[in-house]
């Protein structure tokens, strides 16, 4: 492909435009993908509370009548269960199941055209669809501003995206899938090695470590301390998996940047009322943003602003 192309296809205008494709896309993993593992975690649950000669090893007698009556029911409800997955079925409405149609489905535009509520009942559809399209966009542009008409600008798209998804289901759930995190973390040691992202391999590898290990110290002395859990597993892995594609410099600028995210976020949100039962915010969503920052701005660029 000549450099003349090159600079067009992947110029922040029609990157900005996939971006809005993908921001579609990922408004149904985040939607489904959290729905998928939970139908996993039942059929493994089903499977286990059948297994009676694991049950005896486990608690020394036979399963009683009931709990056996009890795996029987679920194991049906379990094969009961339709075909679920991020193509099957088609999208449709939650509320009268009516089929979206393709041009319903046109990112932004889409919306805009229903004037945010299904065409077939008239329920409102949720802004958040076209607002999360529309970041997914912004930030692929803003990634071809900052990388310029280079084939590695696509790399660091797919990685702004997978932030973006694992965000909105953190958001959601609480959960940061691994199906996610962990080939992300082994993607940015791979392009490290490949010479992809200009890291070098030994500060990925470091960075992993680092990102993993700097959150495993603070959720063992929170919970020592207060006898609570004040994050996930899925946490470290994600700063691990950030550490792999920005290097262990960036680990602390990621940090700092998501505790000034979530504290804005969270302010804002005490004084509209807007925080969950509990006062609890999950913590992957503003590790996402800050590892956005870094992308976007540079691990020195940061450093500055924060007085390094």
């Amino acid at each position: 492909m000549s450099s003349e192309a090159l600079s067009l296809w992947l110029s922040p205008p029609v990157l900005g435009l996939l971006g809005l494709c993908v921001g579609s896309f990922l408004n149904v993993v985040a939607h489904r993908l959290p729905r998928m593992m939970e139908r996993d975690w039942w059929t493994d649950f089903a499977e286990q509370l059948s297994d009676g000669e694991s049950f005896k090893r486990c608690f020394g007698h036979e399963p009683s009548k009931a709990l056996q009556t009890t795996a029987k029911e679920l194991a049906q409800e379990v094969e009961g269960l339709g075909s679920y997955g991020l193509a099957k079925p088609r999208s449709a409405c939650p509320a009268c199941g009516h089929q979206i149609a393709w041009h319903e489905n046109i990112p932004v535009f889409g919306w805009l055209r229903l004037r945010g509520r299904c065409s077939a009942c008239k329920t409102r559809i949720s802004p958040r669809y076209p607002l999360l399209e529309l970041l997914t966009g912004a930030l692929f542009a803003a990634t071809a501003w900052r990388f310029g008409a280079q084939p590695v600008a696509l790399l660091w798209c797919a990685l702004l995206a997978a932030l973006v998804a694992l965000a909105a289901i953190d958001w959601d759930t609480t959960m940061l899938p691994d199906s996610i995190t962990l080939p992300l973390l082994w993607a940015g040691l791979a392009a490290a090695s490949l010479g992809w992202t200009a890291v070098p391999l030994r500060n990925a590898v470091w960075g992993a470590i680092v990102g993993y290990l700097s959150l495993w110290v603070v959720y063992k002395l929170y919970k020592a301390a207060t006898g609570k859990e004040g994050m996930g597993y899925g946490d470290f892995k994600l700063l691990a998996a950030l550490g792999a594609w920005l290097g262990w410099e960036a680990i602390l600028p990621i940090i700092l940047m998501s505790s000034v995210i979530g504290a804005v976020v969270g302010i804002t949100m005490k004084f509209t009322s807007g925080l969950r039962e509990g006062g609890y915010v999950p913590f992957g969503p503003f590790l996402a943003g800050g590892g956005v920052v870094v992308v976007l701005a540079g691990t020195e660029r940061v450093l500055g602003w924060i007085g390094q």
